[in-house]
């Protein structure tokens, strides 16, 4: 068998900021090609940090970010950088065009997509996010949960291989994160998922790491981690009041 490469492998990462504040201390993990993992942690713990450094925002500490088996480095950057997608927790810091279609298309028309096939790949990716019919509308007059979505097709756009989302719960009503969720179910990228919103974690997402302190504190099934009181307690997360992890089924790894 052809040994898959994992989407994203973190080994040894390490960072600390211009003002000498240690964001990261070696941080290890790997995520394999098609999963979906939570990144979950307390306010402070380096995630933040730790997604920046994932397309090269951020660099310049030890260790090693490989995406797809490339190094996170000059020369792979505009690679890395059309590979890991991005979807921030405002989608106002990424929709700035006069309407739907010119935002989707501004990735891939800066990467030199154009003509028929540029419209084909706009298409697609609103279709995926089911805003298909809001093209040519302009992004603010969109609701939250809309421009939310859009968000996300801008970065489908780029068919990216990893999906970073910063958030995606964060300020959507019931009927929006429901519609998020059935969308994220149904891409077929790696994604990476960080969040404060632990039930949204448990069903979207079958695995989840602890980011603490810097440093990766736990690692495993999400419903596992957020059932160990005393694990939960000792990083600062809190489920909802009466929510108990045990009585929701997990969500499902993709076949």
């Amino acid at each position: 068998m052809v040994p898959v490469t994992a989407s994203l492998e973190v080994s040894g990462l390490a960072f600390a900021y211009p003002d000498g504040h240690q964001a990261l201390f070696g941080v290890d993990f790997s995520v394999a090609r098609g999963e979906r993992v939570a990144l979950l942690g307390p306010n402070g713990a380096g995630k933040t940090t730790l997604v920046l450094h994932l397309n090269g925002i951020l660099t310049g500490g030890a260790g090693t970010v490989k995406v797809a088996g490339l190094p996170v480095d000059k020369r792979n950057m505009a690679e890395v950088r059309r590979r890991v997608g991005i979807v921030f927790q405002d989608p106002d810091d990424q929709l700035f065009m006069p309407t739907v279609r010119e935002d989707v298309a501004f990735g891939p028309a800066a990467a030199g997509l154009k003509g028929p096939e540029l419209e084909e790949r706009v298409d697609r990716a609103l279709e995926r996010v089911g805003m298909a019919e809001f093209k040519d509308r302009p992004p603010h007059h969109l609701s939250f949960g809309q421009r939310r979505r859009v968000a996300v097709a801008t970065v489908l756009a780029m068919e990216p291989e990893i999906l970073v989302l910063d958030e995606p719960s964060s300020n959507l009503d019931p009927a929006s994160r429901r519609e998020l969720a059935d969308i994220l179910r149904s891409l077929d990228v790696t994604v990476l998922m960080v969040t404060h919103d632990l039930p949204y974690a448990l069903e979207l997402c079958p695995r989840s790491l602890i980011l603490s302190d810097g440093v990766i504190a736990a690692d495993g099934p999400t419903g596992e981690l957020l059932s160990d009181e005393e694990l939960m307690r000792a990083h600062r997360l809190e489920l909802p009041f009466g929510f108990d992890p045990r009585s929701v089924p997990a969500a499902a790894a993709r076949p």
